[in-house]
């Protein structure tokens, strides 16, 4: 189960985070997502691995391992609107007694 380069502190670290930040709803979709779209896999087949991963069914390479912190650790987007100069002088919909 964990054989190969990591230590089982470590990996057992990782493993307990990861499932931790991709316990959100759609995470590892986005994940596996983002994985297929770069190695032509279907993310069905990423999903599977990286719940198998997960599970310690098995163990991630170095690679896979630094690429899914990395994407992990991007910042979510946030659209802000643009907001137009117009829109911080609202109309008033009455006219002002003073104007002509």
């Amino acid at each position: 189960m964990f054989s190969g380069g990591f230590s089982k502190p470590y990996l057992s670290a990782w493993l307990k985070r990861t499932k931790r930040e991709l316990a959100g709803s759609g995470k590892l979709s986005e994940i596996a997502l983002i994985l297929s779209k770069e190695d032509e896999t279907s993310s069905d087949a990423w999903r599977s691995r990286l719940q198998m991963i997960l599970e310690g069914d098995e163990e991630p390479g170095f690679d896979l391992l630094t690429r899914i912190d990395s994407i992990l650790a991007r910042p979510a987007r946030v659209e802000v609107p643009l907001q137009r100069e117009c829109d911080f002088f609202p109309k008033s919909e009455s006219k002002n007694e003073f104007e002509p």
